[in-house]
């Protein structure tokens, strides 16, 4: 493994994007969808947020995407200062700090974009992420019941969020 590094997110990656994102769906552990969404759709996502300027983030490992994360808007003007967290790192490169080293990143780009509250959400079932959010000063804020349907198996999500001025 060379040094990882965190980099804006760029045309060039998204074919190697979209390989990491995929290996993480078919984990069917961390993310909303369970398998690979279609090229076409992964690749319109990716170009929205370079065309909105959007945060969004990788990590590489010399040319392959190791880890990423990503802010979406929320609709309504009203709530123009609220990014939706996207984020995650491949098997094989967690537990060694990259998650916190990405999120971290995210967190500094959303402020000095101007954002002033960013939200997520993680299944109730994922304690390692949930203990990252915390220490990044995310706040838990409520639980979706039955959030999430696999494989006949409903799991809730919490609801957390990261103020700006608390941060």
């Amino acid at each position: 493994m060379s040094p990882i590094t965190i980099t804006p997110a760029n045309e060039s990656h998204y074919p190697s994007l979209y390989q990491a994102i995929a290996s993480v769906a078919r984990e069917e552990r961390y993310l909303s969808f369970t398998q690979p969404l279609p090229w076409h759709t992964s690749l319109a996502f990716y170009r929205s947020l370079a065309a909105a300027g959007a945060p969004h983030l990788l990590a590489l490992d010399g040319d392959k995407v190791v880890g990423w994360a990503d802010i979406t808007s929320v609709f309504g003007d009203s709530r123009a200062h609220i990014g939706v967290l996207g984020i995650g790192i491949i098997p094989g490169y967690r537990d060694q700090g990259l998650g916190a080293r990405l999120l971290q990143a995210i967190i500094d780009t959303c402020w000095a974009k101007g954002l002033t509250r960013i939200e997520l959400t993680v299944r109730t079932d994922n304690p390692r992420a949930i203990a990252l959010y915390e220490r990044l000063g995310f706040q838990h804020e409520g639980t979706r019941r039955h959030a999430n349907l696999v494989h006949g198996q409903y799991i809730d999500a919490h609801i957390m969020g990261l103020l700006k001025d608390q941060a």
